[in-house]
């Protein structure tokens, strides 16, 4: 899953793709490096970002998800909390509603499942709090979220897990949500990691955003291992071509 933010002030590439033409032009390059599905953003969900109103996010995304979702182009992930941009991100050809936030509005995996799109659900308790043990608070947190979806009429199958690292999370708790990624496999729903350039892997290694991508794909070949189903990263190919070795290595065992 490439990283497409058509937004002035996402963490990592603000500003870089927030144009119509160049935003096409990043979607071409990632489907060419090994792409499977452009994730498009509208609005920056890292911490301190200033709030965009519906009507600016729409301005934003639609006519990019309308043109990556064409023929023969990508499936398009639209990353959204809010259930009217889903539904109309959906209306122009998303198959996949990316929601960081684990359903802070709660009409959104009604809005998937009216669409017939996959909701990614994502483990964000909303506030940070060190007290919580990640290892047990993680499964108890998607068992009872799954229901509240089926609830909504929203089929278990169109269900992802994504252990939300860097939402409201303690340092600690990111990599405890990383360690438990095996849990989350065994509950035998997809698995979605998003741990690409982000601030704990600057804070490991000392490291500037664009200084992040070894980190980056240490982390993913890690969550890959544990049986991570999908990666969704700003680095593609360099993501692609560390997948495949682990991929040909393991192979090589049986």
């Amino acid at each position: 899953m490439g990283i497409l933010n058509v937004t002035p002030d996402s963490f990592s590439d603000g500003g870089k793709h927030d144009g119509f033409e160049e935003a096409l032009t990043h979607t071409s390059l990632m489907v060419s490096e090994g792409a499977d599905i452009v994730d498009v953003g509208g609005e920056s969900t890292r911490p301190g970002a200033t709030p965009v109103s519906e009507e600016d996010e729409l301005a934003r995304i639609l006519p990019v998800v309308k043109a990556i979702a064409s023929p023969a182009r990508r499936a398009v992930s639209i990353d959204t909390y809010k259930a009217s941009v889903a539904k109309a991100a959906c209306d122009a050809g998303a198959v996949i509603v990316n929601d960081v936030t684990g359903m802070s509005d709660p009409g959104i995996a009604a809005a998937a499942a009216e669409a017939g799109a996959a909701y990614v659900l994502t483990y964000h308790r909303g506030e940070k709090d060190a007290d919580i043990n990640v290892a047990r608070d993680m499964p108890a947190f998607f068992e009872d979220a799954i229901k509240r979806c089926e609830a909504d009429g929203l089929a278990r199958e169109h269900i992802i897990l994504d252990p939300g690292v860097g939402f409201a999370k303690t340092y600690e708790q990111n990599f405890a949500a990383l360690a438990g990624v095996d849990e989350l496999v065994a509950m035998d729903l997809p698995v979605l990691i998003g741990v690409s350039r982000k601030s704990f892997i600057g804070k490991l290694y000392g490291a500037e955003t664009d200084e992040r991508l070894t980190g980056s794909l240490a982390a993913a070949l890690d969550s890959v291992r544990r049986g991570a189903h999908m990666l969704r990263v700003h680095d593609v190919a360099a993501h692609r071509q560390a997948v495949k070795m682990w991929e040909t290595i393991a192979n090589a065992a049986h």
